[in-house]
């Protein structure tokens, strides 16, 4: 798929999509449906699918019930489960792109390594790992915050003889079977795959630094019966969706507001692990030390289980270093291994990364969120023009569907667009007093959240500041964004300055 021609490279194009996952295939359905065309998707990989093409390893699936982790607008009845797996949730991502006619916008096999916004053309000019440029008026990041492993800076690491590899870049062609498999990390991804090592490995030793609260997982198949009642009658589906949401938004209220409303998340929590454990030191070791939801709380029936069978132990002792056949603890102690495999999760706080991006004046957006990734609705950077970002900074959660919150930065932006193509030449700045009144008002109501309670976590950075999450409940960030303020914004024009009355007059008019 390649939708860029060398002869139409250096004409511009209205609009160049990074990325084309949920976020970006989603933004292109909208684009198309509003009958604009002139817009291409950049993916860097071979196919498209974003986390969910990436992370294959054995047990993946969603943490969110399927009718809720889909759009609204593509509501797909036949997902396998309440709480879909890897593959299906990938089908669903290709099932939307090909029914909305995306490949002839598509190029696969591009990385973005840099664009810089030239201020007098009010354009982008983008230049990709392989040396081809572009140039658009809007350039739209869709790379969300999960896409680049992280991994952990251990010494030795690099000369262990045996197999590393991350979770997110699962090696399918190593057995594990009757193997003695080292596990570091114990975040999302390793709560799935670590039950599917201990059915098969001889021996897995799990390296945990903080113990997780794991929540029982209210799974089960969709059976013939459901799917033909959903096929019957859709509205059922609109109210199961419906159901899910309002669940789901209510535990909000323990994250966000009335920390006693988590009162019964921790006591499911604690009867997951006391029904699966019986061993007081196991148990010991599996207890968190920090309030529930402090860090990202996690479903599972199987985890608990796994770590109590005879062939899985859990490691609480710091790593000091690894060699070529065994990892070796701060305490002196070694055990040997033939494989690691890293369940470390992502650089969730370098959003963007790899990509230089250049504003206006020469501004890196790299400098300017050297201490902390922030922007206005995270959707909007000052300083650089007409960029607009999906699953930007502040807009993760730890409640409720991001498919949603994705919709409503989908919604935003859409808005954005149709007022630059009414006005040709111009572009879109959000006014640096917005960016920094919108976001000391979301760090001071997020000081007030269960993020803030003393553990760390990824959704902060090195210096305490929580860059990853969102401070309210999805309908308020709904709210926030079901209109684009243009007295937020900075109208500039490549020959005039326009203001925000004139702008809405000369979109009535078009």
């Amino acid at each position: 798929m390649n939708a860029l021609q060398p002869a139409a490279r250096s004409q511009p194009l209205s609009i160049v999509i990074v990325g084309a996952g949920f976020a970006g295939v989603g933004m292109a359905i909208r684009l198309r449906q509003a009958g604009i065309t002139d817009f291409v998707i950049l993916e860097k990989a071979a196919s498209v699918g974003g986390v969910w093409r990436d992370n294959t390893y054995p047990g993946a699936a969603c943490d969110v019930p399927s009718h809720l982790y889909s759009f609204s607008f593509e509501r797909r009845f036949h997902w396998s489960r309440v709480y879909a797996e890897q593959p299906d949730i990938h089908r669903y991502i290709r099932h939307c792109f090909d029914k909305y006619r995306l490949a002839s916008h598509l190029k696969l096999g591009t990385e973005v390594k840099r664009a810089r916004f030239d201020e007098a053309a009010a354009l982008w000019r983008i230049e990709t790992a392989s040396g081809d440029t572009l140039q658009a008026r809007i350039l739209i990041s869709a790379t969300g915050q999960l896409n680049r492993p992280a991994y952990p800076d251990i010494a030795g690491l690099t000369d262990f003889a045996g197999k590393v590899f991350h979770s997110a870049r699962w090696d399918h062609d190593c057995d594990l079977r009757g193997k003695r498999v080292a596990v570091i990390g114990t975040g999302a991804s390793a709560i799935q795959f670590v039950p599917e090592l201990v059915r098969k490995a001889a021996k897995v030793h799990l390296f945990q630094r903080s113990a997780a609260y794991v929540m029982p997982k209210l799974d089960h198949p969709f059976s013939n019966l459901q799917h033909r009642l959903f096929d019957a009658v859709p509205l059922l589906y609109g109210v199961a969706r419906a159901a899910v949401y309002l669940v789901y938004e209510s535990l909000g209220v323990g994250f966000l507001r009335w920390r006693p409303a988590m009162r019964p998340m921790r006591a499911a929590a604690a009867w997951n692990l006391n029904r699966a454990v019986k061993d007081p030191e196991l148990r010991r070791k599996l207890t968190p030390d920090y309030p529930i939801g402090c860090k990202r709380v996690l479903f599972s029936n199987d985890y608990y289980p796994a770590l109590a069978k005879p062939n899985a132990e859990v490691v609480t002792t710091g790593i000091d270093s690894i060699g070529r056949d065994h990892v070796r603890t701060a305490d002196g102690q070694s055990y040997e291994v033939d494989a690691i495999v890293l369940g470390t999760g992502f650089a969730a706080n370098d959003l963007l990364a790899p990509m230089d991006l250049v504003g206006r004046g020469g501004a890196r957006l790299k400098d300017v969120w050297r201490s902390g990734p922030e922007a206005y609705l995270g959707i909007t950077v000052s300083g650089f023009p007409n960029l607009f970002m999906l699953y930007g900074p502040n807009t993760n959660l730890g409640h409720n569907s991001i498919i949603y919150m994705l919709e409503s930065q989908i919604r935003y932006v859409m808005q954005a667009v149709k007022r630059l193509r009414a006005s040709p030449g111009t572009y879109l700045d959000v006014k640096p007093e917005a960016q920094s009144s919108f976001n000391r008002q979301l760090q001071q109501t997020l000081g007030r959240t269960v993020w803030s309670e003393g553990c760390r976590s990824w959704y902060m950075n090195a210096q305490g500041k929580i860059i990853n999450n969102w401070s309210g409940f999805t309908f308020s960030y709904r709210r926030l964004t079901r209109a684009l303020e243009l007295s937020h914004y900075e109208i500039v024009d490549t020959t005039r300055t326009f203001d925000s009355n004139q702008l809405e007059l000369a979109t009535e008019q078009a």
